[in-house]
């Protein structure tokens, strides 16, 4: 087993999960610390010890650090050019999700000064940007339960030496928008719509006549099988570019019948391949 010291910055917008990130990291072996000062980040990797199951340290960074980024930043590469194995987990939630749950837990935003709550929120986005478009995986809370949560970070982080490629398989409803955390979006519109079929409204694409309905089409076969062989050719390139996570979102009109269903077929096809995969129904319920 490799012994290349392994860093996770977990960080993100304020209120969109960190701790329960941490926490689940913590129960998965990592070492875990909140808000470590960056001029301690190499001092902390080298003194982490390296458990058998391949975990490392988990480090937590938020904006109470104000002008801790840059600094931040220049730490992590030199850690980097150190040989220093680093992934960043990045969670966020849409301004209303952390308004709301700023409101109900009766706290500040950490950067909200004066101002008002969602004042604080577009500071922190302007602030993480940067580390947001460079994250190795970004999940959006807005949707998730702390349970839901705890799943996409438990998954993210398996047997290191089983799997190299993972990926979420994410189905939802353009009605409702398109996620925001996909780096691939697939649209099965163009499949007849259950919805139309009345013993089929009720169901959804985890009921196995609906599932048929949609996936005994010889297009949809098509479809998937082009996918799952699209995943298989851009997987080399996002592992050497340093991508081990991948989350594919596959959208029809309310995500409930045929994006489900396509969601949990692809899934099946991608395990067969040797890719550690997680599905999630974004918006299943919602209708």
């Amino acid at each position: 087993m490799s012994m290349t010291p392994e860093l996770v910055l977990v960080t993100g917008m304020s209120g969109a999960g960190k701790s329960t990130a941490a926490r689940a990291l913590e129960d998965l072996g990592w070492f875990v610390i909140d808000n470590l000062p960056p001029s301690l980040l190499a001092e902390a990797v080298a003194a982490t010890p390296q458990p058998t199951d391949g975990a490392g340290l988990a480090v937590v960074v938020d904006a109470r650090g104000g002008d801790v980024f840059a600094a931040l930043s220049e730490a992590l590469s030199r850690l980097s050019f150190e040989g220093v194995d680093i992934r960043t987990l990045f969670l966020e939630a849409s301004d209303e999700a952390l308004v709301r749950r700023f409101e109900s837990s009766r706290r500040p935003h950490p950067l909200q000064g004066s101002g008002r709550i969602l004042d604080g929120v577009e500071r922190e986005r302007d602030l993480l940007s940067e580390f947001r478009a460079d994250a190795d995986l970004v999940v959006d809370t807005t949707s998730l339960n702390v349970h839901d949560l705890r799943r996409r970070v438990e998954a993210a982080f398996p047997d290191e030496e089983r799997v190299q490629l993972r990926a979420t398989v994410m189905s939802f409803g353009f009605k409702y928008g398109i996620p925001v955390d996909a780096d691939i979006v697939l649209d099965v519109r163009f499949l007849p719509n259950p919805h139309w079929v009345p013993e089929l409204r009720e169901l959804t694409g985890r009921d196995a006549p609906v599932n048929d309905y949609v996936v005994e089409r010889p297009e949809a076969r098509d479809y998937l099988d082009t996918v799952a062989r699209m995943v298989d050719l851009v997987a080399e390139g996002y592992l050497r570019e340093g991508k081990r996570y991948v989350t594919v979102a596959i959208g029809c009109t309310g995500g409930k019948h045929r994006s489900v269903a396509m969601a949990e077929n692809l899934s099946a096809r991608l395990v067969k391949q040797g890719v550690e995969t997680l599905v999630f129904h974004r918006d299943l319920g919602r209708e």
